[in-house]
Parts: structure tokens; sequence; C-alpha cells
């Protein structure tokens, strides 16, 4: 009877090493609040990983899509039933998140006997001004955060604090151009730590020399090339993504998809794969 408590809690834990290497490979997923709305980046290769949810509300993910599809019907149906019961400005991200989300999340991820969701959401509300726009993440064990201007969905809370720290400097984003370009970059060096962590489930503890300081085992920010390689490597072989929420539409849908012809003009020439040049 004692050691049932024991065999929760490792259960747990052995569930949360095993997520963690399932998004090792994945897409990571940028969000930034600029002047013009909210601006959410990441790449595909194949199926959407950015939704819209209602108006002024978006959702994307990091995972498993099967598991991204069930949880997006699970907000769409929330977000239109309160929308009819109340009003759509009752429709928040905020009640979006704590009310719908999170607690599905989590007890997935507790109930040791039934399969989690490989999954990490980010929840986008843009604001009448910016300083109204909400950024939600939510890891696959039901834990969220709320953030104003900038959020980043990657394989490791160390990745995540990395960017954070990178982000702050450079401050919000005046135009599209520039969220754009800080999104990328901000991607690119998340896919290029991602690449050199080392597994948990085989123990690995090579990784790659230039991605670490040479006293430490705490990852630190690739240098620029390496970042632009990464991403004119990606251009070449998946679909860039970007989703703007926009608050200048004068309408009360803000959602709209970023065409590729709209976004060549707008990446870094270093980005550029040499044959799109």
């Amino acid at each position: 009877m004692y050691e049932e408590p024991y065999r929760w809690i490792e259960a747990v834990e052995n569930r949360r090493n095993y997520l963690d290497d399932q998004f090792m490979q994945g897409n990571p997923l940028i969000g930034v609040s600029f002047a013009q709305g909210i601006l959410l980046l990441t790449f595909n290769r194949g199926t959407d990983k950015i939704y819209e949810i209602y108006d002024r509300i978006a959702l994307g993910g990091m995972g498993h899509p099967a598991d991204l599809e069930k949880l997006r019907y699970t907000m769409l149906d929330m977000a239109h039933v309160e929308g009819f019961q109340r009003s759509p400005a009752d429709v928040t991200a905020a009640r979006l998140m704590k009310n719908g989300l999170a607690p599905v999340v989590k007890q997935a991820f507790e109930e040791i006997y039934k399969a989690p969701y490989i999954i990490k959401v980010l929840l986008a509300e843009v604001g009448p001004t910016q300083e109204r726009d909400r950024l939600f993440s939510i890891n696959y064990d039901g834990m969220f955060e709320e953030q104003r201007e900038f959020v980043v969905m990657a394989a490791s809370s160390s990745i995540r604090e990395i960017l954070l720290k990178e982000w702050k400097p450079q401050g919000p984003s005046s135009s599209l151009k520039d969220a754009l370009e800080l999104s990328l970059r901000l991607w690119g060096i998340a896919s290029v730590l991602q690449s050199a962590a080392p597994s948990s489930d085989t123990g690995e503890e090579d990784v790659k020399t230039d991605v670490l300081a040479p006293s430490s085992s705490e990852p630190t920010i690739p240098d620029d090339e390496a970042i632009a390689s990464r991403i004119r490597e990606t251009l070449a072989q998946e679909t860039l993504e970007c989703v703007l929420l926009d608050r200048e539409t004068g309408r009360m849908e803000t959602y709209r998809t970023l065409s590729q012809s709209e976004l060549q003009p707008l990446i870094p020439q270093e980005f550029v794969p040499a044959k799109q040049q």
C-alpha cells in the first residue's frame, strides 16, 4: 500500500522522459506581439500547425498532429458555445486555457493507464492595442504560462529560457518585416539547439561543440552562420507557415495566413536558399 504513491510518481517521471524525447525532432513555434498584431511562425512538412479558433484567437502546436487536431476541436467547440451562450466578448484565450485546455491536458498526463497528449500548445489573442495582446503556452503536463510580447514552443525548458533571454534585448518589433526576421532567427536558434541536445532515452552525452560552452553542458547561442544555414536548409525542404492576427483590419476577423508571395520579400537575404535567390 505504501509503495503505490511512489509507483505513480515513477510512472509520471517515465512519462515525462518519454514525452521530452518526442519533441526533440519537432519544429519550434514562435509567437511575437508587435505594432500591427501577433505573428505566429513555424515550419511544416505538409500538415498545418496553426489554426483559427475564434475572431481574435489562434492556436498553434508542436507535437503529434492527431493530438493537436483533437485539442483544436475541443477549443473550437468551447469557443463557439461560449460565444453563443454568453457573448463574443466573453470568448478569451484566458478562459479557453484555464477552463478548457489546461484541465484536459493535465488529466490526460496524470492518468498513467491512458495515453497522454504528445503536444505543446500556444494560444494567442490579439487585443485592440499591443498592451492587451495575450500569449499563452501550455506544456504536455498541463502547466501553462501567460506572456504579453513573446512566447516560444521548443523541445525543452532550457531552450525556451535561452530564447527568452535572447529576445529581451531586442524588445517588441515595430513592423511585420522586423517581427518575421526576429521570429525566423529565434526559430533557427531553437532548431539548432534541439538537434544538438542529448537524448534522455539513450543517455547520449556527446553534443555538438559549437553549440555548447567548452566548460559547461549548458547550451549557448549558436553563431550566425549556423543559424542562417539551418534556416536555409529548412526553407528548401519544408513550408514556412506564418499567421498574422491583424488588429488593423477594422473587422472582427483578425486571422490571416500569410502567403508565400507575401513572405518572400520579407525574408532576409541571408536566410534564402541559393536556388531561390
